[in-house]
């Protein structure tokens, strides 16, 4: 991420789903590599850098293959962006009741209300007021100014027990709630752009939206995906680096988007207290799907850390990996 854009996210508010920046290009690149093609393209979508690399006997086939990738991600953040106007999302928040909702929506709030039921509401989308209320008064410059009475009427807002959901509609049950799926949309859309890549004959592919990683197969020369967990100070120390074939990694860090001066104010905040916890630096989680590795490390981001561990080992086929503020490392016994 370049300073430039990273201080214009900073400066927006921006969570990583549906933002939008116009002028970034993407970039493409293919390669014969044995008796197949390395094919690849970078895009910024969902307000990070996506990046999809692929492999195919055929060129043509394996750039098709990665651009209709890019069409399901653009279909999916349509209808799961809370920043499209349009969005089923957006007019959810808006009316405080949706009917006829897309199948899509509707797994994803499910999975969202498993999580939170999970995780003790460690996890919560209705978090949405209290992170509208940092965008308001975010203040790169100096120290974020609240008011208690402000802060306590959005903090009284987040309520996941409020958010109903039916077959086929949604309500909120207070007015002024909203929801986020920043914390678990991403890593849905790159668990279907995985699927649609697999369905074109790229069954071996690798997906990194920005952190939330989708692994396929093996790379060129029937190697492992080699992924490294970012370092939260950006110094290139990586925490860890895994070798993968088949499976998905999240991580969740306060690093990229803040609110304040001294970064005490993130996007990631305690559903409980309204405040985001600050003995973290970042949490990655591998998991049977995209989806739950993107949720489970915000809610185990939130958690304390020995609690965080002890949330994912009871959990079948997830591990984690807990960078704290003071550069020490956490794992369960089979991470990476």
């Amino acid at each position: 991420m370049t300073t430039s854009r990273r201080q214009f996210l900073q400066a927006c508010g921006v969570l990583g789903l549906g933002a939008a920046v116009t002028g970034v290009p993407a970039v493409a690149s293919a390669a014969r590599v044995g008796d197949e093609y390395k094919v690849q393209e970078t895009r910024f979508m969902m307000g990070t850098v996506v990046t999809i690399t692929a492999l195919h006997p055929s060129r043509q086939l394996g750039e098709e293959a990665i651009g209709r990738s890019f069409e399901e991600i653009i279909r999916l953040e349509a209808l799961l962006s809370r920043y499209q106007s349009a969005s089923p999302v957006s007019v959810l928040n808006r009316d405080g009741r949706l009917s006829g909702i897309p199948q899509e929506l509707a797994e994803v709030v499910r999975s969202a209300r498993l999580i939170s039921k999970l995780s003790d509401k460690a996890f919560d989308v209705t978090i949405k007021p209290v992170i509208d209320l940092y965008g308001e008064k975010a203040n790169l410059n100096g120290e974020m100014v609240l008011s208690k009475a402000e802060f306590e009427e959005a903090l009284s807002l987040v309520d996941a027990d409020s958010l109903i959901q039916k077959r086929d509609s949604i309500r909120l049950n207070r007015e002024g709630m909203g929801i986020t799926l920043d914390g678990i949309a991403k890593g849905y859309i790159v668990d279907k752009a995985s699927a649609v890549l697999a369905a074109y004959g790229a069954k071996n592919h690798m997906i990194n939206a920005g952190g939330d990683i989708r692994t396929m197969g093996e790379k060129a020369g029937r190697k492992p995906w080699v992924v490294a967990v970012q370092d939260p100070e950006k110094k290139g120390n990586y925490p860890a680096v895994i070798q993968m074939t088949t499976g998905a990694i999240a991580t969740s860090g306060g690093y990229e988007v803040f609110y304040d001066k001294n970064h005490m104010y993130n996007h990631l905040v305690n559903p409980q207290s309204g405040m985001s916890p600050n003995n973290v630096a970042s949490v990655s989680v591998m998991a049977p799907s995209v989806m739950e590795a993107d949720a489970l490390a915000t809610a185990t981001f939130i958690m304390q850390s020995r609690h965080g561990l002890q949330f994912i080992e009871s959990l079948n086929g997830c591990e984690a990996l807990i960078v704290t503020k003071d550069g020490m490392k956490l794992s369960t016994p089979q991470f990476g």
